[in-house]
């Protein structure tokens, strides 16, 4: 990966960054607002030697001193000036813990001795560092007079008393709030590079480009956009003729003529590696698209464990391809018509579906078809669960393989792949369904439609939803519904394969 994939990775997954950057942020300001607030106080003395009055006595007693401040500072917290101290100002801790209140500071290369104390009460700090100050310097004094002497050499005179603290030292609320946003967005950037690692969906079509690559397959050639009302209207065209839907069909339409100009692929499988990746909405709509480019169509449900192309158009299932298989009627006979193409339904299921599929019998009712139809787009089982897709690899031109966005795997799309290489199938490219709108970077945008001409053509298109909304064909202005419309051929409804019909 690389930094834009690592930029693209952290935009798509800004959700989980900022959740726990807003988490670590709420921490911050619960642990502030929870805190009691400390209060710090200190003291400051000077040390010194005394009745050193020549020079070179005095550099030598400075130099002294800054050598035994240091060990001084240990002195501090000793029994020996806390438990005097907790006594006087009758406190309710013990010198131990007293000890814990207090912390000392020596700055480099001076004499000073900084003792502060950190309580609760800020009145209460000022008065134990005072009282710390005065009780430390009795002890140094006792400690450094030598034995029958007045007087110690050692003086530590305070040049600075505690005074009552006016704010607190902690918490910091600025400091919680940043110390929370840092280890919030920290943890949710970590959190976001391992979902990252072991997501291995298929986001975009460089992606799928990316798999279809490691095989030495082939291009992608397409993606198409979500459409939440996909299952209420099979063919996208008649919802919504210049829709982004429509318009991402009738693109891959015109790739599928480039994929080899000298042999165009007549008779097209369109297949899946795994179930409910919308492989059958693919098909139904790749057969309208070409229809709408004044070709004959014929659309064949060969998937044969879980047919759908009857259901989403809303045509007869029990008589089709499997009837005209086993003679019991042509081809013609049992042919439905969808508006603009032809369908043959997949008719009983068998027990036997990938003998079935690969049998001559079945290749000589492709071979039919092609020969009546311009083209043949035929809806197949999945490739990597069942043997069937494979199976009929000798009676196509080639295959079309589908791929859901954010649920077919890295991994399923290069098994399919190479499951249709083995048995020598040609692969003719691969289509990323159901691409949030949002998501398809690749598309310009849409909303490129025709201008309303006349009164006329304006109240076709003001009133073309109202009339879909009460299951009526819009027929009113200059583009008619298809002649001679069934019931069945106009009202689609939900597929039976869990949403593959998409």
């Amino acid at each position: 990966m690389d930094l834009s994939d690592y930029l693209r990775f952290l935009v798509r997954r800004w959700r989980i960054i900022a959740a726990l950057g807003l988490l670590g942020t709420a921490v911050g300001v619960f642990v502030t607002h929870t805190t009691t607030p400390q209060y710090q106080a200190t003291s400051t003395l000077f040390v010194s030697l005394q009745d050193w009055d020549d020079t070179v006595k005095l550099n030598q007693g400075n130099s002294f001193a800054q050598a035994r401040v240091r060990s001084y500072a240990e002195v501090v917290t000793s029994p020996y000036v806390t438990e005097p101290v907790a006594e006087l100002l009758r406190l309710d801790m013990t010198p131990s813990q007293l000890a814990r209140k207090i912390t000392t500071e020596v700055p480099l290369e001076t004499v000073l001795l900084k003792i502060t104390v950190t309580d609760t009460k800020p009145v209460r700090a000022a008065r134990i560092s005072n009282a710390v100050a005065h009780r430390f310097a009795e002890v140094i004094a006792k400690i450094e007079r030598p034995e029958g002497a007045r007087l110690s050499p050692v003086r530590l005179s305070i040049t600075e008393h505690a005074t009552r603290p006016r704010t607190p030292t902690s918490p910091n609320l600025v400091l919680n709030l940043a110390l929370g946003l840092v280890a919030g967005l920290g943890l949710g950037t970590g959190l976001a590079v391992a979902r990252e690692s072991l997501d291995t969906s298929v986001r975009s079509r460089s992606d799928l480009a990316r798999c279809l690559g490691d095989t030495g397959g082939p291009a992608v050639l397409g993606s198409v956009v979500l459409d939440q009302s996909a299952s209420r209207h099979s063919v996208a065209a008649d919802d919504d003729a210049f829709g982004r839907r429509a318009e991402d069909f009738r693109r891959l339409r015109t790739n599928l003529r480039f994929v080899d100009i000298d042999a165009p692929p007549k008779v097209i499988a369109v297949t899946s590696a795994v179930p409910a990746e919308g492989k059958t909405s693919i098909s139904i709509n790749l057969a309208s698209s070409l229809a709408e480019f004044g070709s004959s169509v014929c659309l064949v449900d060969a998937d044969l464990r879980r047919p759908s192309v009857a259901s989403a158009l809303g045509l007869v299932q029990d008589a089709g391809l499997t009837t005209v298989m086993i003679g019991q009627a042509k081809a013609g006979e049992v042919m439905q018509s969808a508006g603009a193409f032809s369908v043959l339904a997949s008719g009983m299921l068998p027990p036997n579906p990938a003998e079935m599929l690969g049998s001559e019998q079945f290749r000589a009712v492709v071979r039919s078809l092609a020969d009546k139809f311009d083209h043949v787009v035929i809806d197949t089982a999945p490739v990597l669960p069942v043997a069937d897709t494979p199976a009929m690899a000798s009676a196509v031109d080639g295959y079309l393989l589908a791929a859901r966005y954010a649920k077919s795997s890295r991994g399923q799309v290069t098994d399919a792949v190479r499951a249709l290489q083995d048995v020598g199938a040609t692969v003719l490219g691969s289509v990323l369904n159901m691409v949030p709108a949002k998501r398809d970077s690749e598309q310009y945008g849409y909303g490129y439609r025709p201008k309303p001409s006349g009164r006329r053509e304006r109240l076709r298109l003001m009133l073309r939803p109202r009339l879909r909304r009460r299951g009526r064909p819009a027929t009113i202005g200059v583009f008619p519904a298809p002649s001679a419309p069934t019931a069945k051929d106009t009202t689609p409804v939900a597929a039976q394969d869990g949403g593959d019909h998409h």
